[in-house]
């Protein structure tokens, strides 16, 4: 069984900044989310919440909530928000100490590492207590230069990338990965971020984290200790914000370290301007498209929507106009599946179908 956790996420859940929480509520294979704390979402049912389908995960008030209506204290407390802002507020740093005082090791995914932090340290002690800091990155021996391994993979490998952060990429890589899987072929999911690695992925580096020297290394690296290991059919490899996004180059490491031989793009049509930059408009999906295939010199296959504040007559119509308008396959994976993925990546890669 997995360990029981609990995922911090106060006024975030369903959210930007809550995209750890969202993800792990969907997908957790490391471990058994048994609640979410939100204070502004008391009593709901997270699944249902997040995508309409309840899933038997509550939403607590706060910690002393969750632990006085779980049957069992939980085994973690993970930190699930993933703010621009890297670092905890005063209020935060009280309700991280809480958990360690309750005797819960700790997952964090921000890019202040609890494990340097001397407060945390020592009350960790007291009360042997275990943290895990996601993001932080190996030491500067341990880290990998880009050495053209991955030029000779003779597989296909798909980069699933998009037109802002938090637009769902994980998501969709996730579910495509599960539904090549069910056509029988072996597939290798290389996470890119914090959450895919939090969900409890095999392969992959929280890429945002490393400095810039090491980027495209350490992408290529995790390809390849997937290919070299998992011998799979193809592999699938999580984007991270946007390569226009003028705050994160984390696009441009994972194109050039995984050289992916096709691209899906994750879109949300009703977002206006890009995550936690308002003043700072959406790029049109046609411009980033041209930019990633002039950039990656690989071509864009297929569509992918997030139907953020879209109602379901808008969203299929979205979906007929972009087919129309780019001729490529479009969908929206949470709400209809994978199906026109895998029939595309079928007829892009005819090789494939040899592997069934």
């Amino acid at each position: 069984m997995n360990a029981k956790a609990v995922v911090y996420c106060d006024n975030q859940f369903g959210k930007m900044d809550g995209k750890t929480a969202n993800g792990l509520v969907r997908n957790s294979k490391k471990y058994e989310i048994v609640g979410i704390i939100d204070s502004s979402k008391v009593g709901m049912d997270a699944g249902e919440y997040l995508d309409g389908i309840k899933n038997g995960i509550p939403i607590f008030h706060d910690l002393d909530d969750a632990i006085e209506r779980l049957k069992e204290r939980p085994e973690y407390f993970i930190y699930g928000v993933a703010p621009l802002e890297a670092f905890l507020t005063k209020e935060q740093r009280k309700i991280v100490l809480k958990a360690i005082e309750n005797g819960m090791d700790i997952v964090n995914g921000l890019q202040e590492f609890f494990t340097e932090d001397e407060e945390f340290i020592q009350k960790a002690k007291e009360y042997g207590v275990k943290m895990y800091d996601i993001r932080k990155p190996p030491a500067k021996k341990d880290l990998h230069l880009f050495s053209g391994r991955v030029i000779k993979v003779n597989i296909p490998i798909v980069a699933i990338l998009g037109t802002d952060s938090a637009v769902g990429k994980r998501t969709t890589s996730l579910l495509l990965a599960e539904a090549l899987k069910k056509e029988g072929l072996n597939v290798a999911f290389v996470a890119t971020g914090q959450t895919g690695l939090i969900q409890g992925a095999k392969y992959g580096v929280a890429i945002d984290a490393i400095i810039e020297e090491f980027m495209t290394g350490e992408i290529e690296n995790a390809v390849m200790e997937a290919y070299d290991t998992e011998h799979p059919d193809i592999i699938i490899v999580e984007g991270q914000g946007s390569l226009s996004h003028p705050a994160y180059l984390s696009s441009c490491a994972i194109i050039r370290g995984a050289r992916p031989r096709a691209i899906i793009v994750q879109h949300p049509p009703k977002r206006k301007n890009i995550g936690d930059f308002p003043y700072i408009p959406m790029p049109t999906l046609e411009s980033e498209i041209e930019l990633i295939e002039v950039f990656s010199g690989s071509k864009v296959i297929a569509i992918t929507l997030n139907h953020e504040d879209m109602t379901g007559e808008e969203l299929e119509e979205t979906i007929t106009e972009y087919e129309n308008k780019f001729q490529l396959p479009t969908t929206d994976t949470l709400k209809y599946g994978c199906e026109k993925l895998v029939k595309r990546i079928f007829k892009v890669f005819p090789e494939l179908l040899k592997k069934l």
